[in-house]
């Protein structure tokens, strides 16, 4: 036995002494960009534990290797960890291409996100998760408000509809995880289907200065994304409950995601919410109470080199609208002008009648993108929508539960880009979209569709370029091309018909002559250009200054071309024209940005001309067989926006903070030589605020000052009220006094464990419990706002 153990360890010795050591291995690091050379980068020997250290060339050499395996760890700064190997059977040479941009994928953790912009030299906002978990009982367009320039225009306290200088509806893109929201914008009741608790944070964009979204967005865009995936293993989550006095409301949210080092992720979010009637300060605003259902999902595998994702959400909204804003008639409407309180006024319940919407909208995604070395990144997309409304007018007998609006809006968008990034110092994107929408209105309501059946197809394709000039001047640019076609199908009234001169434009037009009644089958086809261009000038390291030209267009939309009837749940008769034309906005905007440890200051300033303008205001009233009513038209005109946003942080010492966000908006209609309709007043908010190092705390106290818009035009009407025998006026242009509310919010974090923490937060909204009305509420006229409302949240962050 002993002999045999001595002859092995002769022969490996023999082997080992006999192996070739003396090969050479020569690597060479890059971007896989653009193929410029990593220095400085770390390279580890696993066989050997020995270091070498790329050059400036990239370039790195190992020697007196033996045949085998060579294992090699490689680490930089801006690069993710790579280990690699190779089998060595002589001298070798190998080009070892590295993820020098990774950070891309590692800009997020656990407890913060990084300011990404999406363009660099646009007016842009970004909101953090910190703010927009304040808004988790209330709706995305409360949380908008924190922007400065961002206002809402709202029906009641629950539907609340974004306003980005004077501008809304179809002027604003919405987009929820890279999808553009398809949600029947266009009226002023109809608010943005996302849930505040499905999003991380939110950019605002204002004017059209992303044209990868789209052409169209006149007033800007706003960019929800959900967390930002990193590659680290990992499950975490947070569960929010809310409970508010005013309307008696309750909120929960939960949202679990689960990171893995590999790519892999998955999330998933679901949130309930339930108020009942909402209180002004001095009454119960009878049947404002709101119902909401919502989950999300989301999952796929990003890597720096490829990736998929699928994603999809649901929400359903059920929301009352204020009963005593239902008139029968204009008569209903002059008394609820002329009355202090509303006219209908019911103890409180947690009852939803109508008049009442219930909104359903789903939208799923399916995306995939790959990196090519040396090139850059390609992106696709497909995704599809399902908005389903309801609107219920107060019906008796066998429609009572029967609605009077029922429409139907599926989208299907497929989508596709390419990022070029393999040239240093420049950026180049390329883009391009397909879109098709069927709207059914279903005729089942019993009464005349407002709204067509219809078919619309979009189709746009774009450019964009970014270039470092300098390390102080960075210029962009972009140009874009959509065009868009509307095949409708709609009955109209034979007299309406030949009343706005269509039997004269759109004769062709004409299917069916019913004698009372047409079918009619308008076709519209629209060729739009956009464009913008941009630098931003870094002046020193505190210093900043953004300019930035875009030019965009935008088709009628198919509420502005074809209502035609009574709108109930609005109360009143809107009327379409199917003469209108695209409107064209050339705007131009300044920014000047100043950042220091103590004091922070972003003034931006606009002007925008939009040749054109499309907008609806009363011009009178009709005689129906239910009554009289107001009848609101969409109108064009040639129209000009300016104004100045302004937002101020300083710091006093370590505890003590004073932030200011103003905004001033004129809009003028040049024909007329008058203001334009439905444009916010001056809003200045300053807010106190004081922080601890104790469990996080902090305090601040908010003035919210929204001064008398006192440029407005005058579109009072006189009507014969017969039950009196009188001529009345009706003033229903006059806008409610200034206003003045204070808020105050506190928060501490707990530590629980070593992994998880509970936020309390208290909040007290309109401390004052102030008497206001505020002009863009649509329901200005039939009642105050909500007065004190007091909200305690608990959020458990695991």
């Amino acid at each position: 036995m002993k002999q045999i153990i001595i002859g092995l360890v002769i022969a490996i010795s023999s082997f080992s002494y006999g192996q070739d050591c003396s090969y050479i291995f020569l690597g060479e690091l890059k971007d896989f960009h653009d193929g410029t050379p990593i220095e400085s980068a770390t390279i580890y020997q696993k066989e050997s534990g020995k270091y070498a250290f790329s050059d400036l060339d990239g370039k790195f050499k190992i020697e007196n290797l033996c045949p085998g395996t060579l294992t090699l760890t490689i680490s930089h700064a801006n690069c993710e960890t790579k280990t690699v190997s190779f089998e060595i059977n002589g001298d070798s040479f190998k080009t070892i291409l590295m993820e020098h941009h990774i950070e891309e994928l590692n800009e997020v953790s656990v407890t913060a996100h990084v300011d990404k912009k999406e363009t660099k030299t646009a007016q842009e906002t970004i909101l953090k998760e910190q703010t927009l978990k304040k808004y988790s009982a209330l709706s995305i367009g409360d949380a908008l408000k924190e922007v400065a320039g961002v206002s809402s225009i709202n029906t009641g306290s629950a539907i609340v509809k974004p306003m980005i200088n004077g501008m809304h509806s179809s002027r604003l893109i919405m987009l929820n995880n890279n999808v553009r929201l398809q949600d029947q914008d266009w009226g002023i009741e109809h608010a943005p289907n996302m849930d505040v608790n499905a999003v991380s944070q939110i950019s605002v964009i204002k004017g059209a200065g992303a044209l990868a979204y789209g052409g169209d967005a006149i007033g800007g865009v706003v960019v929800a994304n959900p967390e930002r995936v990193f590659l680290k293993d990992t499950l975490f989550g947070k569960t929010t409950l809310n409970g508010q006095t005013n309307g008696r409301g309750y909120a929960f949210n939960t949202k679990l995601n689960k990171y893995t080092k590999k790519g892999w992720f998955a999330s998933v979010q679901g949130s309930l919410k339930q108020n009942g009637d909402f209180k002004a300060p001095d009454y119960v605003l009878t049947n404002t109470g709101s119902n909401s259902k919502g989950l999300t999902f989301r999952a796929g595998k990003q890597t720096f080199e490829s990736g998929f994702e699928v994603f999809y959400s649901y929400l359903n909204n059920e929301i009352g609208i204020l009963k005593a804003s239902h008139i029968g008639n204009i008569e209903d409407l002059v008394s609820a002008i002329n009355s202090p309180e509303p006219l209908v006024i019911e103890d409180f319940s947690y009852d939803i009648n109508a008049p009442k919407q219930e909104v359903t909208h789903q939208l799923a995604k399916a995306m995939y993108y790959k990196r090519f070395k040396n090139f850059g990144k390609v992106n696709l997309q497909y995704d599809y929508q399902n908005n389903q409304r309801y609107e219920y007018d107060i019906r008796v007998g066998d429609d009572r539960d029967t609605p009077a609006l029922d429409l139907k809006l599926q989208t299907h968008t497929i989508s596709s880009d390419i990022v070029l990034d393999a040239i240093k110092g420049y950026k180049l994107k390329f883009g391009i979209m397909g879109r098709y929408q069927d709207n059914f209105a279903n005729p089942d309501t019993g009464i005349r569709r407002l709204i067509p059946d219809y078919d619309k197809y979009d189709f746009g394709i774009y450019t964009t370029a970014e270039h470092n000039l300098n390390a102080k001047m960075t210029l962009d640019f972009g140009l874009r091309y959509d065009y868009n076609r509307i095949d409708a199908k709609k009955y109209y009234i034979t007299s309406r018909w030949e009343e706005r001169g269509y039997d004269e434009d759109f004769s062709n037009s004409i299917l069916e002559d019913l004698g009372t009644q047409l079918l009619v089958n308008p076709v519209f086809d629209y060729h739009n250009f956009s464009a913008s261009a941009g630098f931003n000038y870094q002046l020193n390291e505190h210093n900043s200054f953004i300019g930035n030209y875009s030019l965009s267009s935008r088709p009628p939309n198919p509420s502005e071309l074809f209502s035609d009837g009574l709108h109930h749940s609005a109360a009143r008769i809107e009327l379409g024209d199917l003469n209108l034309t695209k409107e064209t906005s050339n705007r131009v905007s300044a920014s000047y940005n100043h950042n220091s440890e103590q004091f922070n200051l972003t003034a931006e300033a606009f002007y925008n001309h939009i040749n054109d303008y499309m907008y609806i205001e009363p011009t009178g009233i009709e005689q129906t067989i239910r009554g009289a009513f107001p009848v609101w038209e969409y109108l064009q005109t040639d129209a000009e926006l300016y104004g100045i946003d302004l937002s101020a942080n300083y710091n006093f010492n370590a505890h003590f903070n004073f932030s200011n966000k103003s905004s001033y908006t004129v809009g003028n209609d040049i024909e007329n030589d008058r203001p334009l309709i439905n444009i916010p007043a001056f809003n200045t908010r300053n807010s106190i605020t004081y922080t601890n190092d104790w469990k996080q705390f902090s305090a601040s106290l908010t003035s919210d000052w929204t001064f008398e818009q006192t440029k407005y035009p005058d579109n009072n009407f006189e009507t014969y009220i017969a039950s009196t025998n009188e001529t009345v006026l009706v003033d229903v242009s006059t806008p409610p006094s200034a206003y003045q509310l204070l808020n105050l919010y506190a928060e501490v974090t707990l530590e629980t464990s070593d992994k998880t923490n509970l936020n309390i937060a208290l909040s007290v909204n309109n401390l004052l419990d102030t008497n206001y009305r505020a002009y863009l509420n649509r329901l200005r006229y039939f009642a105050d706002d909500l007065g004190r409302n007091i909200m305690l949240q608990l959020q458990f962050n695991y």
